[in-house]
């Protein structure tokens, strides 16, 4: 009797705890691809969202390109109060668990904490910890304008210029939310995201470049060739291009440049600390191969060495730049501070106070060492020019 007692109860809970209850229709939902942050006036958020628009798929039995994205634009007091006022304007709640990226604007990161900005993805559900921050230049609302080239949506495409743009060119870093949580609840308090600014032409985005976060607000832009010494001092850097002129140059001459493509790198980073002086011992090791040749013969070892002298100065050039400027800033990003703090604690609590001017009076001692492993398809001769 209990046996069928038993059997009788557990199907009637089945029965009961089955079907939709707890459904949501696919047409309640917006799928989220980006979103750009602003400042409006009176301090307030100015939130422009970059939903996917599956309807624009097929048209006329035709794909018809740059009409996969809508945006929509909401103004509140908070992150979530602009995010709750979607459906007035759209009439989809927003979904966020495919958003790619996530844009700040220039004036934002300047003025207001990018850490309490960006709260409320970190704290709802639905965002991954893997979207991609970024830096806009200028107003974020406007990289959301311009059409993708070859990705259903500009979220997506902006996704695969920093992740491909960090791994070939060496020229921006490749960050997700949550390591910029990490680095702005670091010892140093410094994080590095990627910068994405204007092209050739007002309709081209480009994320090159790298934007420096100190205390939750925007502190450098480094561009230029600053963002792959940046990317070599943090050892972070995958692979890329060295550019340097032909060895024998002299000033006045017109500068013929060569190419060495960079295949691995690696750089280790050691802290001496004496009292208050602080030396940073840095070691990069390169291999590569020969990327352009137009004006050095690479026959015999000794023109080996040459060439590989030459990339090494030009390394070495390129990291003291990046390390000077870093000082004169005051900016400790490339993560000495944080080093100290993990070999010794109690040492670092004595520092950090006045950390900026410790780090600012630090010496640096760069050392690169450069391997070619191979000259390419060709002879170690230039295009064109007849071997002797």
């Amino acid at each position: 009797m209990k046996a069928i007692l038993s059997t009788f109860v557990s199907l009637l809970i089945l029965i009961l705890t089955t079907g939709c209850w707890d459904n949501s229709e696919l047409d309640e939902y917006g799928f989220v691809q980006a979103v750009a942050i602003d400042l409006a006036e009176d301090n307030l958020i100015h939130l422009t969202t970059h939903f996917y628009n599956p309807s624009s798929k097929m048209e006329m039995g035709e794909a018809k390109a740059g009409q996969k994205g809508i945006n929509i634009t909401t103004i509140g007091e908070t992150i979530f109060e602009a995010t709750r006022d979607i459906p007035t304007k759209f009439g989809r709640k927003a979904k966020w668990d495919h958003m790619r990226v996530i844009l700040l604007g220039e004036k934002l990161a300047k003025t207001q904490n990018i850490g309490e900005v960006l709260d409320y993805f970190s704290r709802d559900h639905e965002p991954r910890g893997t979207i991609l921050p970024l830096v806009t230049q200028g107003t974020a609302s406007e990289f959301l304008e311009i059409k993708p080239f070859i990705e259903q949506t500009i979220g997506q495409q902006y996704k695969k210029m920093e992740t491909n743009g960090a791994v070939y060119s060496g020229k921006t870093s490749n960050v997700p939310l949550y390591e910029l949580a990490i680095g702005l609840k670091s010892p140093s308090k410094i994080a590095a995201i990627p910068y994405v600014h204007k092209g050739d032409s007002k309709d081209e985005a480009m994320v090159s470049g790298i934007a420096i976060i100190k205390n939750g607000k925007l502190a450098e832009i480094l561009k230029d060739k600053d963002p792959e010494a940046f990317m070599v001092l943090t050892n972070k850097y995958q692979s890329g291009i060295i550019n340097f002129n032909c060895i024998g140059s002299t000033e006045g001459q017109t500068q013929i440049q060569e190419s060495f493509e960079v295949l691995s790198l690696d750089s280790n980073k050691t802290v001496k600390v004496e009292g208050n002086e602080v030396t940073v011992r840095i070691k990069v090791h390169i291999e590569g191969t020969v990327g352009e040749l137009r004006c050095s013969v690479l026959k015999t070892k000794e023109d080996v060495q040459r060439f590989q002298n030459k990339v090494s100065e030009r390394s070495e050039e390129g990291l003291q730049h990046a390390i000077t400027l870093f000082k004169q800033r005051k900016l400790d990003a490339i993560g000495v501070g944080n080093q100290i703090y993990r070999q010794n604690p109690k040492l670092w609590k004595k520092l950090e106070q006045n950390w900026d001017k410790i780090f600012a009076q630090s010496r640096f001692e760069v050392e690169v060492e450069v391997k070619v492993l191979s000259v390419g398809l060709s002879v170690g001769t230039p295009f064109g020019l007849k071997e002797k």
